[in-house]
């Protein structure tokens, strides 16, 4: 027999918590001559077994509906499925912990948030140290702020000595100057001056010398790296018209200029960065009243792509659309259609080809570069596009 306390100390439990267990009947005491409570070695076992079945994380009441009947698989079949869904709950809160402490990758949870909250968790990155141009390549391209620094390495090294970041060619962005050259005559207040055009994401300026040699718009060329501006500036260098171009170093989500400042804003493969919907909205006030805004995206060409490739660019490009909806939304944006048109098949090979033989060069130095699997992987995409996505050309005009 044995006295409440030592009961108590037997199982690890407190007095009052073996009283709470008496009154439910659990354990029964028996009143000494002296009045003290002593319980039996069946009490005592009773007990360690229904610490047993707590154990595996029954309640309280489901543990003595356990002790006074026959068990229920039912229940403990339910049971078991919370403590697995604890389980996932409890994992899924240590693989961040673990990630956010560099244990290992977050690409994922990047991912995730900024499908759900593009916006926040831009402010987020921007508050772990991050300026706004490695946060938005954070977010599109190494998606992992523990191995961003060698992961933009890796890019860097890549693309360097490439001239194109993205599909597109001279004659793809010649066809979209005419067809909006045809209409700006119109736009101007005063037909002795040249106008204002805009180029948004500009890069090393391949784009810039084709605006440059065919249109007479004074152009700035905006890029938040200006690495590449510098070597746009050199390739202008010595043409009659880079008197006409004017780079700026800044970012395109926040444009340092005056509203109605330009007759065209022109943007190849970039609008992407900021979510093609968010720059329709953001661009049109610095447009002029029927002005134009010029842009290339990537689309779908088809409503039933292959599930590969779907899979592929749902984690690359999730705000990926077919044309016409993109149309649609620049039309709900406050834009009219006046042109469309996917980019020529030459613009594909003469992107991929110049970066396949880099990345077959590069293959034996970088094993196990994670931006060098990337870009592999794109690459076996594009071989297995057969006219299921697109870059798409749009022309529109602000109404």
């Amino acid at each position: 027999m044995y006295r409440i306390t030592e009961l108590a100390e037997k199982v690890g439990l407190s007095r009052s918590t073996l009283l709470y267990y008496e009154k439910l009947g659990l354990i029964s005491a028996k009143r000494q001559a002296n009045g003290y409570r002593s319980y039996s070695e069946q009490d005592l076992q009773r007990l360690k077994l229904l610490q047993q079945l707590q154990a595996g994380g029954l309640t309280l009441k489901e543990c003595q509906c356990c002790l006074e009947s026959r068990i229920d698989r039912e229940l403990l079949l339910q049971r078991l499925k919370v403590l697995d869904d604890e389980l996932a709950q409890k994992k899924q809160a240590r693989d961040l912990l673990s990630a956010m402490l560099g244990m290992s990758s977050m690409r994922e949870w990047h991912q995730a948030t900024e499908n759900q909250a593009p916006d926040a968790h831009l402010e987020w990155l921007m508050k772990q140290g991050f300026d706004e141009k490695q946060a938005l390549r954070l977010k599109w391209l190494s998606k992992d702020m523990n191995e961003h620094d060698q992961y933009m390495a890796d890019f860097e090294l890549i693309f360097d000595g490439l001239t194109r970041l993205g599909p597109g060619t001279e004659i793809d962005s010649l066809a979209a100057l005419k067809a909006t050259l045809l209409n700006t005559k119109s736009l101007k207040a005063d037909p002795s001056k040249s106008g204002e055009l805009l180029e948004i994401g500009c890069g090393k300026g391949v784009a810039t010398r084709v605006l440059a040699q065919h249109c007479e718009f004074a152009i700035t060329a905006l890029d938040n790296d200006q690495s590449s501006l510098d070597c746009l500036q050199q390739n202008l260098h010595g043409l009659s018209q880079d008197r006409r171009v004017v780079t700026v170093c800044a970012s395109m989500t926040e444009l340092p200029f005056q509203q109605h400042q330009f007759d065209v804003i022109w943007c190849e493969g970039g609008a992407y960065i900021m979510g093609v919907e968010q720059a329709f909205k953001d661009w049109q006030p610095f447009i002029k009243d029927h002005g134009y805004l010029v842009i290339s995206d990537l689309v779908w060409s088809t409503d039933t792509p292959s599930n590969e490739l779907l899979d592929f660019w749902q984690q690359a490009y999730p705000d990926m659309v077919t044309a016409k909806q993109r149309i649609a939304q620049a039309r709900l944006a406050g834009y009219e259609l006046i042109d469309s048109f996917p980019l020529s098949e030459q613009a594909w090979s003469d992107y991929y080809q110049p970066l396949q033989a880099r990345i077959d060069e590069l293959a034996p130095l970088m094993p196990n570069s994670k931006a060098l699997t990337d870009v592999k992987t794109e690459l076996e995409m594009a071989a297995k596009r057969q006219g299921q996505f697109d870059y798409q050309m749009l022309i529109l005009q602000k109404i």
